[in-house]
């Protein structure tokens, strides 16, 4: 009995993680280059498009790309039929 209640205590402190994701178009300028991508963001951001565009718009800022739209968020489901549409870009930022 006490084997199970350590099992059920391990499991209520154990943090649960759900994947989430949003694919996203972004820019650079002089010369233009534009550019199709794939970030992880946080689970509060899932299903919310002004929130992954607030996490991921310094993420590119950074490295040099303008944001341009969050195309969609989605689970770890989604992930496997964009990574080679995202290329170089599949969870770069």
């Amino acid at each position: 009995m006490s084997r199970i209640i350590l099992f059920a205590l391990v499991l209520l402190a154990s943090p649960v993680q759900a994947e989430c994701y949003a694919d996203y178009k972004a820019k650079q300028d002089d010369p233009l280059k534009l550019a199709y991508g794939v970030s992880q963001i946080s689970d509060a951001a899932c299903g919310n498009t002004g929130a992954a565009e607030a996490e991921l718009v310094g993420r590119l800022q950074a490295a040099g790309w303008t944001l341009l739209q969050i195309l969609s968020t989605f689970g770890p489901e989604g992930l496997s039929e964009r990574q080679s549409s995202a290329g170089e870009f599949f969870l770069r930022f």
